[in-house]
């Protein structure tokens, strides 16, 4: 299992350290930069993008439909 714990306070992170080092359990102490915050913050506005208005492309289904409405398709 794996657990992470995120903080500021110096003296509580020694504390569960120590904790766990009684409980026999391994720390695994990773450092946080300020470019991986940077690269969190840009991955999450990404998967989170919410578009303020329609695209400008129009509707993509239509278009297509309107494209290909003279084919045949080899399986109908």
């Amino acid at each position: 299992m794996e657990l992470i714990l995120k903080s500021n306070n110096e003296q509580s992170i020694a504390k569960i350290i120590a904790l766990a080092k009684k409980l026999n359990v391994v720390v695994e102490k990773k450092i946080l930069n300020a470019d991986n915050e940077k690269k969190e913050a840009l991955k999450n506005q990404i998967l989170n993008f919410k578009a303020a208005a329609p695209s400008s492309f129009g509707d993509a289904e239509k278009w297509q439909k309107e494209q290909r409405e003279d084919r045949d398709l080899p399986f109908s």
